[in-house]
């Protein structure tokens, strides 16, 4: 089994795809107690089959969160639009290998100061990423197809989340595993045995009555998960 070493963070993202958008500032102080990153989820209607936010929701958020901003950037152009996502006060985005130019992207992130993710779909296997992996911060392995909260949780991609984590390992790479799709407390679990350090939820927080005590469980479940025995702390 690959799971995080011991010492290594592990945090919930909470996304923002599954809060209230009529009182989104509202949802968002509600879970700050409990997490340092936010997840923003950006869909484009042609990547994925939907539309979400944009620049003008990320700096109207802004406004009101210190939170580490982790924007999703589900688009078929994210080339395009880095820079008013910097702008809007994203602190990282996170764009699709799916999409091509990996390359200029990556290097486009790092020149506006961008923390740099690569995400992958699903049926997307490692190899697409691996050559990368020495020149971002964090791999997102997405746990569900995107477009839509609410999905399950897909298990089998656990195999490519235990990939790059042993890649990252083996680097000695300082990256984070991130995973997205159908996240609670137990599958949560299941992914920070497979070696993810990020752990995504959208339903599982803003749909429970109290999303700050749903964030938290699912964090102290993850770290249960792979705590050495004997060892009570979470």
């Amino acid at each position: 089994m690959t799971s995080p070493s011991p010492g290594r963070a592990i945090r919930v993202a909470p996304s923002i795809l599954s809060a209230d958008f009529g009182n989104l500032s509202d949802a968002v102080a509600r879970i700050t107690p409990v997490t340092d990153w936010l997840h923003l989820d950006v869909m484009d209607g042609h990547f994925v089959p939907n539309l979400s936010i944009g620049p003008p929701v990320i700096a109207s958020l802004r406004a009101h969160s210190s939170l580490l901003f982790d924007t999703h950037l589900m688009i078929t152009d994210p080339g395009r639009y880095l820079e008013a996502f910097r702008d809007a006060g994203s602190d990282g985005c996170t764009v699709h290998v799916e999409v091509g130019e990996t390359g200029p992207l990556i290097a486009r992130m790092r020149a506006l100061g961008l923390r740099v993710g690569l995400a992958l779909n699903p049926d997307t296997p490692f190899d697409a990423v691996a050559p990368y992996l020495d020149a971002v911060d964090l791999v997102l392995c997405m746990t569900v197809f995107p477009g839509f909260g609410g999905q399950s949780f897909m298990p089998e991609v656990l195999a490519k989340v235990r990939q790059v984590r042993e890649a990252v390992d083996a680097g000695r790479l300082e990256v984070e595993v991130e995973v997205d799709g159908g996240i609670d407390d137990r599958t949560g679990a299941d992914a920070v045995r497979a070696g993810a350090t990020v752990l995504v939820a959208g339903s599982a927080v803003f749909g429970r009555d109290d999303p700050s005590e749903a964030a938290l469980g699912i964090l102290e479940a993850a770290r249960e998960a792979v705590a050495p025995a004997g060892d009570a702390r979470r």
